[in-house]
């Protein structure tokens, strides 16, 4: 009577284990995704930075540092990509970044991480700064998010009379004499110069008009809008885009971070960022949803080297396609799923978070466009290997300057190859001693040539979103200028 047991047990306990992965392979984890503007690869006291980031340096030594992550070289093009699943210049073909009353945009057809997730089940939200078009069409609730609140592009997007173009306490500058219009012709990417105030939503409406004090209280009120979500009850797993306007220019920390690092506006602001990811960690950790979370922390591009950042030992800064203005970084915490304290030199990039996120929510990817994100989820959960992604195309606006296949990396225009590996600083040119190393890499850009082009738009970038007649959500006077969003009160 006690053979047939042992076979039985012998089964059950072969299938445990699978069963068991399965299990959590198919868990559905709330994810948080930070997204911090010009924030140098040198800034955090983990990457041997000058500035105390406590909250971040024990994200690092709890998670994963990735150590090869590529974003873009300037805002919106690299928001696109982060939210999309595609390179920039597939879905946003703009020559640089969106302004004020563009009538451009992310397609409405696009597909965002937002959507992707919402449909599988997710509460998403949008906290911060969007970037991707100010006109209601391109919205972040017209684009998956369940709730935004936040500035719909830049912080130095409004009038020099307001301190947008100057630092906290700094002499206002002149503004300029006449009105400019961004971008090239027909391109309608907004008002450059003569800005409008700087608009606050709350979903599709204005809500109020930013000016040096609601700069300097970014960060806090983000912050508490963050936390707020996080710890909501709810039975539905959760995606948070926590996008923070600092540390871009103009420089704006609050007064209690000012006293903290005095001398050192940039210092200041990233330790209040720092701070805001504490907050964020801490809320996740009291509600105990730690092993339930992926909390990733990201820049958008290089630190700009002209407001003083570091990204040593890169070279250059924000928009260029040298290391320093296109290599971020990038911190990866699940205690429980990713091993802490670890760090990988995997290529991972932007576009790469749309299907890595889904295939952890256990969510469909989009149907009709394509993507040209990898699955990374295997470098990001703590595989040794060397990861997925071989290859990278280094776009500037509508041009591309530079190729990367494994630790090679050519800039076409001069011809120079830099092994990344040996020199990440791109100091020593090495094309000379490597000509089937250039040869293989001038195949890959000439691939590209027949898809998106490696100058202007190719057949395979997707239409903008556009719209006609577009005009600023803020009038010069305050006075809200869109019917389409909401009520028409008037910001003093």
């Amino acid at each position: 009577m006690r053979r047939p047991f042992l076979p039985c047990l012998l089964l059950f306990t072969a299938l445990a284990g699978p069963l068991a992965r399965g299990a959590a392979a198919t868990e559905r984890p709330n994810i948080i995704l930070i997204n911090i503007d010009d924030f140098g690869s040198r800034e955090l006291g983990a990457w041997g930075g000058r500035f105390r980031t406590p909250a971040l340096d024990r994200m690092a030594a709890e998670g994963r540092r990735m150590s090869d992550h590529y974003a873009a070289p300037v805002c919106s093009p690299s928001r696109a990509a982060l939210l999309t699943g595609s390179y920039p210049k597939r879905v946003l073909p703009t020559p640089h970044v969106l302004f004020p009353g563009a009538a451009v945009g992310l397609h409405p057809d696009e597909q965002t991480i937002a959507e992707v997730l919402r449909a599988s089940g997710y509460a998403t939200a949008c906290i911060g700064k969007w970037h991707l078009g100010d006109q209601l069409p391109f919205l972040p609730l017209q684009q998956g998010f369940g709730e935004y609140f936040g500035l719909p592009y830049s912080n130095d997007m409004g009038p020099a009379a307001e301190g947008v173009k100057s630092n906290f306490g700094a002499p206002l500058p002149t503004p300029k004499a006449a009105p400019k219009a961004a971008g090239g012709a027909g391109e309608g990417t907004g008002i450059r110069t003569l800005q409008p105030p700087l608009p606050l939503l709350e979903g599709n409406t204005v809500i109020g008009r930013v000016g040096p004090a609601e700069q300097a209280d970014l960060v806090r009120r983000y912050t508490e809008r963050a936390v707020d979500f996080v710890r909501r009850p709810r039975t539905q797993p959760f995606f948070l885009y926590l996008a923070h306007n600092a540390v871009h220019f103009p420089l704006y920390p609050s007064a209690a971070f000012r006293a903290r690092v005095p001398g050192s506006l940039l210092g200041a602001w990233i330790e209040e960022v720092d701070w805001s990811v504490g907050q964020v960690l801490d809320a996740v950790r009291s509600a105990g949803l730690e092993r339930r979370t992926l909390v990733l922390f990201v820049s958008d591009n290089g630190g700009p080297l002209n407001h003083g950042a570091d990204n040593y030992p890169l070279r250059g800064g924000k928009g260029s396609t040298l290391e320093g203005g296109i290599r971020v970084p990038l911190l990866a915490w699940w205690p429980g799923r990713i091993p802490a304290g670890t760090s990988s030199s995997a290529i991972t990039a932007n576009q790469d978070l749309l299907p890595t996120l889904a295939r952890l929510a256990g969510a469909g990817l989009p149907t009709g466009r394509r993507l040209d994100g990898v699955d990374v989820s295997a470098p990001l959960l703590g595989d040794p290997g060397p990861g997925v992604r071989r290859e990278f195309l280094y776009f500037r606006g509508l041009d591309l300057e530079a190729v990367r296949g494994d630790a090679w990396k050519l800039h076409l225009a001069p011809g120079e190859l830099y092994h990344l590996g040996e020199d990440p600083g791109e100091a020593r040119d090495v094309a000379g001693r490597h000509p089937e190393v250039v040869a293989r890499l001038r195949a890959l850009a000439a691939a590209n040539a027949a898809d998106l082009g490696n100058t202007g738009v190719g057949p395979g970038c997707r239409p903008l979103g556009r719209i006609e007649a577009p005009q600023p959500l803020l009038a010069q006077d305050g006075t809200v200028r869109a019917d389409a969003i909401g009520p028409r009160p008037r910001f003093p």
